[in-house]
């Protein structure tokens, strides 16, 4: 019997759900770093190093496989990254000490490493042919999505259900299971594929791509920062600002974060491109401001007003970068020029990260807020400022090809 194909809107919606699971994978242990600190006497760099081990593996993996997908297809790829997300995922559920935590984690990175290309050049190609350019806006608020579900099913499990470091994750390998056998029904098509052999290469950017690519990456790691910041140091900054220990609490505040998140995709949608960017910007250094204010003066409304802007600044940054690929690389490099940003992206989010665990381990959660602060308002101008070369460039050629 012959499988039957999913079609464009259910593969578009299975291709959104791939996306989103990168997050919710990459969220799901955030609210369980306390009980870990707790139950096995962890440092904030040990709890920290948990959540950076994901994106070191993540890279690694976009420097071996990252143009796989334009090569044996979306579909594969995809399957062969919820995999191995899913074996990370009940690794965790299992694991009797830290050490298997970090291999658990290991197992989500390459899993991620090996989807998050492929998910997101999928969501372009799935997309109706007139409006492929919202592809950037659906991959945003399927991340924005797989972050509320890690935050608020993560939060309500821990909280109220038994076995509060098993089951979240119990309940996450069955989601990844069934959303492997939904991403076995997608069709494969071959228009999209490079031509030749497949070979392991670090993903290279199109020629006269350069200055998109570079501005599209500088954004793209800035909302990843700004990420890295809530889930490495989230459920720690809202268990001190909050004085709560109720995981479903302290999981709502990063929800806010997510849900804040997916509704600015909605009028950005019908932006320009370095509009929604210069908004991203200017929002992300406001809010990331104002969580540090919040660290020092344990003030609950900075605090939700920070989380609430930075969900914004987030989309708005990725939606943006996400953008400016989606409307200038060619198809049949698509998989690997957004692996080459992700490779980026998440090798800045793994050093922030670290840094920031060690900062807080040393000199305290305060100060590793503040350089966290320092480092997404830098990103922010670099982005800034990048744009601001790619539109002078982009009207000179038009000026010259009007000659």
């Amino acid at each position: 019997m012959t499988r039957r194909t999913l079609g464009r809107n259910a593969s578009l919606a299975t291709a959104a759900a791939v996306v989103a699971h990168t997050i919710w994978t990459s969220a799901a242990p955030a609210l369980t770093y306390p009980l870990y600190a707790s139950q096995w006497h962890l440092t904030p760099f040990e709890t920290t190093a948990i959540f950076a081990i994901y994106p070191v593996f993540v890279v690694v993996v976009l420097v071996v496989f990252g143009n796989l997908s334009d090569y044996i297809g979306r579909r594969e790829t995809m399957m062969l990254g919820l995999v191995a997300s899913a074996l990370g995922s009940f690794i965790f559920s299992v694991a009797p000490g830290i050490g298997w935590i970090y291999v658990g984690r290991a197992f989500m990175g390459i899993g991620v490493g090996l989807a998050a290309g492929p998910s997101a050049a999928a969501v372009v190609e799935f997309s109706a042919p007139r409006r492929a350019a919202q592809a950037g806006s659906v991959t945003a608020a399927a991340q924005a999505i797989g972050m509320t579900a890690a935050a608020l099913v993560g939060g309500a499990l821990i909280q109220y259900a038994p076995l509060p470091t098993r089951l979240n994750f119990i309940v996450l390998t069955f989601v990844l299971l069934v959303l492997l056998a939904v991403t076995s029904r997608l069709p494969n098509y071959t228009s999209s594929r490079a031509a030749g052999k497949w070979h392991p290469r670090v993903p290279a950017i199109p020629n006269g791509f350069f200055s998109t690519f570079v501005t599209a990456t500088a954004a793209v790691t800035a909302s990843y920062v700004l990420g890295a910041m809530t889930l490495s140091l989230g459920a720690q900054v809202a268990r001190d600002v909050i004085a709560s220990v109720n995981a479903l609490v302290n999981g709502g505040t990063i929800a806010l974060f997510a849900v804040f998140s997916a509704l600015v995709t909605v009028p950005a949608r019908r932006m320009q491109t370095s509009r929604v960017l210069q908004m991203g910007i200017v929002i992300a250094i406001v809010s990331s401001a104002l969580l540090a204010a919040a660290a020092v003066l344990h003030s609950l409304l900075l605090y939700t007003i920070a989380q609430a802007g930075s969900g914004m600044a987030y989309s708005l940054l990725l939606l943006g970068g996400l953008s400016l690929i989606t409307a200038h690389a060619p198809v049949t490099h698509r998989g690997a020029t957004l692996s080459a940003l992700f490779l980026i992206a998440y090798l800045g989010q793994a050093v922030v990260a670290l840094s920031l665990g060690k900062i807080a381990t040393s000199s305290g959660l305060a100060a590793a807020v503040e350089v966290g602060v320092v480092t997404v308002a830098t990103l922010a101008v670099v982005t800034l400022l990048l744009d601001t070369v790619r539109r002078r460039e982009a009207s000179a050629r038009q000026a010259r090809a009007h000659r």
